[in-house]
């Protein structure tokens, strides 16, 4: 062990004074925050060497500031602690402490409440709220007027509509069949997420419709909740289904029996993540004409519609 300290401080010795001053300063930190977190624990230096296999002798070094630890000797360390090595890493101990708080808190909520707690920390804490508001995002399961409505409130709004799956399309140079048979769900994925980023850094206000399975990425719906204001398309599932057939696409009849359970399954499966949107609108038994409406109500666009109707 002694031999691989004098290693390091040769090492360190080669490195720029900025670059010696910054590492000096946290193996201090890191020291003191293992004795801290040992005593927290209420564990004697012995026992800390004995369940992490460090000897006593390093672990005196290593709190004094002095131990040039390997990452798995650390990573040892940790585990003996109970303590995420990321925590002992830390380099503002301030912020480390309100974010320990914060999930402390987080823990004791029931599972079903994080994504209720997610989605009120993107909306307070992510873009701008007025910036957010000039972008609107259509959500909810195809049929659901998503293409037809969008089109319409930009058209009012003479701002750009966006259809997400189209720019995937367009990204990949080549149709959402075949991004699917060549990169699989995950390739899908990626492409989704590279255009929404680029679709809201390119556009200040705009209306993107999105593919109804959005919500089930929770980092690429993050950015949509965030960046833009979210509106739930909601119908029935014989409506979906009504609506997608006088689309022109006849292959959920071959099994409807079959199609409307998995419609159905998957309705009532995202319907807590759709309902993180912003607003919701049941388009259910309404024309085209009572649903813009209140599409442009929930949107604040009800004089723009008006004055285009």
């Amino acid at each position: 062990m002694a031999t691989k300290i004098k290693n390091d401080d040769k090492a360190l010795a080669k490195a720029k004074p900025s670059a010696i001053d910054a590492g000096l300063r946290l193996l201090r930190e890191l020291g003191v925050r293992v004795r801290e977190t040992r005593a927290r624990r209420g564990m004697t230096r012995k026992i800390l060497a004995h369940d992490s296999g460090v000897s006593e002798r390093y672990l005196a070094q290593l709190e004094a500031g002095e131990g040039n630890i390997s990452v798995l000797r650390l990573h040892q360390i940790a585990g003996a602690l109970n303590e995420p090595l990321s925590d002992l890493l830390r380099e503002d101990s301030q912020k480390a402490v309100e974010l320990t708080l914060i999930e402390q808190f987080l823990k004791r909520l029931p599972a079903q409440r994080l994504a209720e707690v997610r989605s009120q920390l993107i909306r307070e804490f992510g873009s701008a709220e007025s910036d957010r508001r000039r972008r609107t995002a259509l959500i909810g399961l195809r049929g659901a007027g998503k293409s037809t409505l969008g089109t319409r409130l930009a058209r009012a709004l003479e701002c750009a509509f966006v259809e997400l799956d189209h720019e995937v399309e367009r990204e990949a140079g080549t149709s959402l069949n075949e991004i699917f048979l060549l990169y699989g769900q995950a390739g899908y994925r990626r492409y989704e997420r590279r255009c929404l980023e680029n679709v809201v850094e390119q556009n200040d206000r705009v209306v993107i419709a999105t593919g109804g399975s959005i919500v089930s990425e929770p980092g690429t719906y993050g950015i949509l909740l965030s960046t833009c204001y979210t509106v739930w398309l909601r119908a029935d599932p014989e409506e979906h289904m009504a609506r997608v057939v006088a689309q022109g696409d006849t292959r959920p009849m071959a099994g409807n029996r079959e199609s409307m359970d998995d419609l159905r399954r998957i309705l009532s499966g995202r319907a807590a993540l759709y309902g993180q949107a912003d607003a919701t609108i049941d388009t259910a038994g309404k024309t085209v004409e009572q649903s813009l409406a209140d599409l442009a109500s929930a949107v604040g666009a009800e004089k723009v519609t008006r004055r285009a109707s």
